[in-house]
């Protein structure tokens, strides 16, 4: 089975369990609430994209603060999850290949999507993320790097999750190569932060937020 429709496939088994295990963990994030916020800052009025948006949670903080919002997921089954606890906007899509037009959105954010993908395939989404950015727009991106077994550039795979069969593959990624990675794609990082997990939350794996931007026009 292609990795992107495994993904799609091992998301939509767990799709009510994780929505469930994960609805409070931003309670628990001071540093991510305060980078949403100061992307929904800078967005303004303008509409912002959350990519790989999984069952909304994120979305939804955004939502409640003022921004426009709405989310792509891989998993319609996320997207269905999310719709049903939120009432927002979500849709299906490959954050490979956006059903979005260019040059529309004042900022987007992908939370933990990027770790599906391979280098190539990551590469395929960064340019995507240039083409649907307006000038000066900004792009908020966090993942792994790393935790006790896996050093940054090393991978992982699971086929069982919450008693579901699953096929997942998660990539921990060097923020270097990735900040380049955005620069080939258009993309200039203005902001990083690595962080270590917070304890009885979340995986304790060390994590890594860029902030990125589309330059400003002319």
């Amino acid at each position: 089975m292609p990795p992107s429709r495994s993904t799609r496939h091992s998301y939509d088994a767990v799709a009510d369990r994780y929505a469930t295990e994960i609805a409070g963990e931003l309670d628990a994030k001071p540093l991510d609430r305060a980078l949403l916020n100061t992307l929904a800052e800078l967005a303004g009025d303008g509409p912002v994209l959350d990519v790989g948006c999984g069952p909304g949670h994120v979305t939804a903080y955004l939502a409640d603060g003022g921004t426009r919002v709405s989310g792509l997921d891989l998993s319609p089954g996320m997207c269905s999850v999310a719709r049903r606890s939120t009432g927002l906007p979500f849709a299906a899509a490959d954050m490979t290949a956006l059903p979005v037009r260019s040059g529309s959105l004042a900022a987007l954010l992908c939370c933990y999507a990027l770790i599906h993908l391979t280098g190539p395939q990551r590469a395929a989404a960064y340019r995507e993320f240039a083409r649907v950015l307006r000038p000066g727009g900004h792009a908020l991106l966090a993942f792994h790097t790393g935790d006790a077994d896996t050093a940054p550039g090393g991978s992982r795979r699971i086929t069982d999750w919450w008693d579901h069969e699953v096929d997942l593959t998660f990539h921990f990624l060097d923020p270097d190569a990735e900040t380049r990675a955005l620069a080939e794609a258009g993309l200039t990082v203005t902001a990083r932060l690595d962080r270590a997990p917070h304890p009885g939350t979340e995986h304790p794996s060390r994590r890594t937020y860029l902030l990125a931007q589309r330059p400003p026009a002319p």
